[in-house]
């Protein structure tokens, strides 16, 4: 009997191999996973593993560019910047810190004094070691640059310690400082370099043949595993987006393996090829922020509280960005951990609830008794704000709130922040990681146009930075009074050859991130006593 039924099975299997070789298979949804497909008699041990260093990657840089991770701010070029330098810590793209130049770190009681420590073996591509000036120096050029000012804004001091310490004073208790602190470090004596020299696993060099990243031969992390594997990378010189673009969907052998791109970009040029795609948090945060205090239009504070229903998010980021961008009601990306699904619910596009908070409002006239319009200032050097801006306006006056786009572009624009000629504007700026706002709502604060200086959420911006769990009481506290309504946040498109880097893990400024196996718990220190 057990023979019989041993014979139907294996008919059975015959019978489904051989009728299987008449079907059509789908593989539309295939993502290459780095698993080989057996040959027919090949043998699982027959298969050998690929040398690492057999990836020969190719990489778009723009050589009239910086490559100075202090104020270089072209991400097509920091796709280099992230194999050439390293920074106290790196951030992975769920905000995880994990430790590389720094050994070991303090903090006082009140989080206002961190003290950090660098690796005793850490040196430069030039062998020479890392120093605490080094940090200090690079710390005090990154303050200087718009880049990186965001991060800022409450560090008080930097300094050198005598114990070989670096001490980051701030005016506020910060919860995780570590995780503004992946900036590249760079030698002190070349913070003004066009490349200076940094601590990563390739060096910039050029020759006749060409520029290339070159695998530092006595790299200070000696066989730390990283993405990429080449002992030499080839460069390609672009000079647009579209150069990038080109050079990775068209180059044939020698096409370019990773690139990052910019969706909000007025210049994104879109992809159509067979690629990986990692879509990575930028920080670029766009919304809309009233006048306060002079403008008609908010003497009674009810308008700014009911203007979020009357934004099309999901419309405008469709139309103007083919979707590659979040939608928000929140001032915070979805993916972040403290972003509230709930609460940003309730703040989404709604005519209904629009047209019947309008009824009870008196919207202003001029000295004949006219309805008053509206005026939405927008920047027009950027022309995807500037559609965005005429379809809110032409929204807003559809639901029978007149209003009209003042379109100004440079110094122009910039003036009319100044001397507040508007109502609302369409801004945009770039936050740092912790999604720190406190320079919308303090007194003269860098983001602080229209009179958005409010003591109350200042306050509760501080207790954010302490603790995250305090975002959720300042994020509901921002929509209800709505003086900066939150329209959407970009993130960054990542593409890579199909197959090519399975261990490619980009995140924001760290296309090739990788750890060393460090953890923050792991490299804690007990506060000296006088802390």
């Amino acid at each position: 009997m057990k023979r019989i039924t041993a014979l139907l099975l294996l008919i059975s299997l015959a019978a489904g191999v051989f009728s299987g070789c008449s079907r059509k298979i789908d593989n539309s949804g295939y993502v290459a996973t780095g698993d080989a497909i057996l040959m027919e008699g090949q043998e699982p041990e027959d298969i050998l593993p690929e040398e690492e260093d057999t990836q020969e990657l190719v990489l778009a840089y723009y050589p009239d560019r910086s490559l100075n991770p202090l104020f270089g701010s072209d991400y097509t070029n920091r796709v280099l910047m992230s194999l050439m330098y390293q920074g106290l810590f790196a951030v992975d793209n769920k905000k995880n810190v994990t430790p590389i130049l720094c050994s070991g770190y303090r903090t006082n009681a009140t989080n206002r004094t961190w003290v950090f420590y660098l690796e005793d073996q850490a040196t430069f591509s030039d062998g020479t070691r890392v120093t605490a000036q080094d940090v200090v120096a690079t710390y005090n050029k990154a303050k200087e640059n718009d880049y990186y000012k965001n991060r800022f804004y409450h560090l008080a001091n930097v300094e050198a310690l005598d114990d070989g310490g670096v001490a980051f004073y701030l005016d506020t208790p910060y919860g995780n400082l570590p995780l503004l602190l992946d900036i590249p470090i760079v030698k002190a004596s070349e913070v003004e370099a066009e490349r200076p020299l940094g601590t990563g696993p390739y060096v910039f060099t050029e020759s006749s043949g060409g520029a290339r990243l070159q695998r530092v031969p006595s790299w200070w992390c000696g066989s730390l595993k990283i993405p990429a594997t080449d002992e030499s990378i080839q460069l390609v010189e672009v000079s647009s987006p579209a150069d990038v673009r080109d050079a990775f969907q068209f180059g044939g052998e020698n096409s370019v393996s990773v690139v990052c791109t910019n969706p909000m970009s007025d210049s994104f040029a879109e992809y159509r090829c067979d690629y990986e795609l990692w879509e990575i948090e930028s920080g670029y945060f766009m919304y809309i922020g009233c006048s306060i205090f002079y403008s008609d239009f908010f003497k009674d504070g009810t308008l700014r509280t009911f203007l979020t229903y009357a934004i099309d998010r999901e419309t405008l980021a469709q139309d103007t960005y083919n979707g590659l961008v979040n939608p928000v009601t929140l001032p915070c990306p979805p993916s972040e951990v403290f972003y509230s699904k709930s609460l940003a619910a309730n703040y989404g596009y709604d005519s209904l609830k629009f047209l019947d908070r309008l009824r009870a409002y008196r919207i202003p006239t001029d000295e004949k008794g006219r309805e008053k319009e509206l005026r939405l200032l927008v920047n027009s050097d950027d022309s995807a704000r500037v559609r965005i801006a005429r379809s809110i306006a032409e929204t807003l006056t559809d639901l029978g709130l007149p209003c009209t786009t003042l379109e100004y572009g440079g110094t122009a624009y910039r003036n009319a922040l100044h001397a507040l000629n508007y109502d609302i504007y369409l801004g945009m700026t770039r936050l740092s990681a912790n999604m720190d706002l406190t320079e919308f709502f303090r007194n003269w604060g860098e983001m602080s146009w229209g009179s958005l200086s409010n003591e109350t959420l200042y306050g509760m911006c501080l207790n954010a930075l302490e603790n995250s769990g305090n975002y959720y009481n300042l994020h509901k506290k921002l929509a209800e009074d709505g003086r900066v309504i939150p329209v959407m946040f970009g993130y960054y498109n990542v593409y890579a050859q199909r197959g090519l880097m399975p261990d490619l893990n980009p995140s924001r400024d760290n296309v090739f991130y990788y750890s060393m196996g460090k953890t923050m718990e792991g490299i804690r220190l007990e506060a000296a006593a006088e802390e």
